[in-house]
C-alpha cells in the first residue's frame, strides 16, 4: 500500500513563493504518475499539476502554468511542487496523489488510487 504524506504548506503574501512536498512511504514513486489537486472552500478539487515520471512528462492547468513547477527527487522519494507569484486564489488544500504507470489521463482524479491527507495553503492579499 503507497501512503503519501504532504507537508509545506502555509501563509503567503501574495508574490511569494512556497514548496509543497509529497513523500511516500512503502513503494518508490517513481514507478507511479504522481499529481497535485487542490480544493479551495465551495469548490470541487481540481487538477494543478502533474508528472509522469518514466517519460519525463509534466503536466499542468491553465491557470499556474509558468508559475508552478513539479518535479520529483528519487532518492528522497519525493515529489514537489514549487509555486512562484502566488495570488489569492491559489488559497486552498493542496493533495497530491499517485497513479498507476499506464494511467493514460493525468489530468483526471479518477485514475489516482492513492491519495495524501493535504496541505493548506494560503494566500494573502
Amino acid at each position: 500500500q503507497l501512503q503519501l504524506v504532504e507537508s509545506g504548506g502555509g501563509l503567503v503574501q501574495a508574490g511569494g513563493s512556497l514548496r509543497i512536498s509529497c513523500a511516500a512511504s512503502v513503494r518508490s514513486l517513481s514507478n507511479y504518475v504522481v499529481g497535485w489537486f487542490r480544493q479551495a472552500p465551495g469548490n470541487e478539487r481540481d487538477f494543478v499539476a502533474g508528472f509522469r515520471r518514466s517519460a519525463g512528462n509534466t503536466y499542468y492547468a491553465s491557470s499556474v502554468t509558468g508559475r508552478f513547477t513539479i518535479a520529483g527527487d528519487n532518492a528522497k522519494n519525493t515529489v514537489y511542487l514549487q509555486m512562484n507569484n502566488l495570488k489569492p486564489e491559489d488559497t486552498a488544500v493542496y493533495y497530491c496523489a499517485a497513479a498507476e504507470p499506464g494511467t493514460p489521463a493525468v489530468t483526471a482524479q479518477a485514475p489516482y488510487r492513492y491519495w495524501g491527507q493535504g496541505t493548506q495553503v494560503t494566500v494573502s492579499s
